[in-house]
């Protein structure tokens, strides 16, 4: 059975710093191309970050977001399942629900391979 368990959002201040996690089971984790997505109230869901599978010579291809360029860094460590979202400067327009996907195909992320999402606030 697919899990995708995303993690680690809060509440900090503009400049403020978070590290989210997304731990994915039941899928052939290495194989998967994975990211961030995000849905604000009364926005669309957005594709923050996203890093693909590893190929065989090269590590996995990351793809920003231009809202997130140089604040936001994606990276996954296929030993543990896990791929991370370390978010720096956080302004308040960076205020919503943080979703991980397991399975981001060339027509979109995968349904069914959501986590249930994680909040982040960013207010004074």
């Amino acid at each position: 059975q697919v899990r995708v368990a995303d993690s680690g959002g809060g509440l900090v201040p503009p400049g403020g710093s978070l590290r989210l996690s997304c731990k994915g089971s039941g899928m052939d984790f290495s194989k998967n191309n994975m990211g961030w997505y995000r849905q604000a109230p009364e926005k669309q869901r957005e594709m923050v970050a996203m890093v693909t599978a590893r190929g065989l010579h090269s590590g996995g291809q990351i793809t920003y977001a231009d809202s997130v360029k140089g604040r936001f860094t994606i990276s996954r460590d296929d030993a543990e399942n896990t791929v991370y979202l370390q978010m720096n400067n956080l302004k308040p327009e960076d205020t919503a629900l943080y979703l991980c996907n397991g399975d981001i195909r060339p027509g979109g992320p995968r349904p069914g391979y959501w986590g249930l999402g994680t909040q982040v606030y960013v207010s004074s």
